[in-house]
């Protein structure tokens, strides 16, 4: 039936074993380049989530200031629940605490439990009641 079976089996174009390996070599070697340079990029990603529990944190405090006249010693007071961390299987990197109140003032405080460019500094930011965060530690 099939006097010429060489036009059944065309070669087609692919690339072999070695040629996708050595692509794959090239990218890890890019991306080891490339990390060092992202790690502040990533830390300062991280860092928002501490601004953003710190800014409700103070908003939490002002309410209860409005409504007792003085700023709360703890955080179960003005109905703040941190969120799990990565150790609990949360998502959260930081930890927080009110360090100080009185009736005038306040100063909370989050704490990284997670090391984000392994160099052993922990990021520290703090807020009081001008509603700013500032960055204490920087990792």
């Amino acid at each position: 039936m099939f006097k010429n079976k060489k036009h059944l089996l065309k070669k087609l174009p692919a690339y072999n074993l070695q040629e996708v390996l050595i692509v794959l070599v090239i990218i890890g070697i890019l991306l080891l380049l490339a990390l060092p340079n992202l790690m502040p990029l990533i830390s300062k990603t991280k860092s928002v989530e501490a601004q953003t529990q710190l800014k409700f944190i103070y908003n939490s405090q002002t309410t209860y200031r409005y409504m007792y006249s003085k700023y709360a010693h703890d955080l179960n007071e003005i109905d703040f629940e941190a969120p799990k961390t990565v150790q609990e299987n949360g998502t959260s990197n930081y930890s927080y605490e009110i360090l100080a109140a009185t009736n005038n003032s306040f100063k909370a405080k989050a704490t990284a439990i997670t090391d984000f460019d392994g160099d052993g500094i922990f990021n520290v930011w703090e807020i009081d009641e001008t509603g700013t965060p500032k960055q204490i530690i920087k990792d």
